[in-house]
């Protein structure tokens, strides 16, 4: 008999367009939230690929308020706010989780722009088994935090980690997100990194002016552009370079 498929903590999320007046308008009319009202997710990771601007960030921070998280990151148990930046798009946002969802152990949302202000609120709080984030590097912190502290069962939303980390920084970080997936974790990250968004197995969600769209890995932009860089540095520095 075939073993049970591995059942997510969040299947999916909708988006009820109008369902309250947003006081941040213009996310409704972001392109990726206005032709959209599903995504469904991956039980072990979903990544949010697209250009700057295109919306990406933005909803994965809905999701993570509309699941209790702090906006500017951290536990479901943070409640503090250094300077009020997220949009109210969580208004729209109905998660749809499973009954293994509301036991989960764990979950922690991270963006790397406020990542500073989240150890600030630990070192302030004297909170057990975070380390000393302010002596470290941004990169040595982050991966503290994915290595040390997160313990698996649990839901974890990223914003651009790759923001802290090294190429091979990243691949420590796979490693770690697969340690973690292996012990029933589920990942939704938005990221601009070729080296992240291959993790195997994953939903790949494109967020562009027309919308969004599943796509494999090896049909990413990301993937196709770093492909031609590495393959032919040269002649992609010589096009680039040359006069008009």
């Amino acid at each position: 008999m075939p073993p049970r498929p591995r059942e997510p903590f969040i299947e999916n999320v909708d988006i009820l367009h109008g369902y309250f007046p947003l006081e941040s308008a213009y996310v409704g009319e972001i392109p990726a939230v206005k032709a959209t009202q599903r995504l469904k997710l991956h039980p072990k990771a979903t990544f949010f690929i697209g250009e700057n601007g295109t919306g990406k960030s933005t909803l994965l921070e809905a999701i993570a308020v509309a699941d209790g998280f702090n906006a500017e990151g951290g536990t479901r148990n943070f409640n503090f706010a250094t300077r009020a930046s997220h949009s109210d798009l969580y208004k729209w946002i109905r998660l749809g989780r499973s009954m293994r969802g509301k036991r989960r152990k764990d979950g922690f949302f991270m963006r790397a722009e406020s990542f500073y202000n989240v150890a600030t609120e630990i070192e302030k709080l004297g909170v057990s088994g975070y380390g000393d984030y302010h002596n470290q590097s941004h990169g040595e912190a982050f991966l503290h935090l994915i290595t040390d502290r997160l313990r698996g069962d649990g839901l974890y939303l990223f914003d651009e980690p790759e923001a802290a980390l090294s190429p091979q920084r990243q691949l420590v970080f796979l490693a770690a997100m697969h340690f973690l997936i292996e012990r029933e974790s589920q990942f939704v990250i938005a990221t601009h990194s070729p080296i992240i968004m291959a993790y195997p197995e994953a939903t790949i969600y494109e967020f562009s002016s027309g919308g969004i769209r599943q796509v494999a890995y090896r049909d990413t932009e990301h993937f196709r552009v770093m492909h031609a860089f590495l393959s032919r540095t040269d002649q992609m520095l010589e096009e680039l370079f040359k006069d008009e």
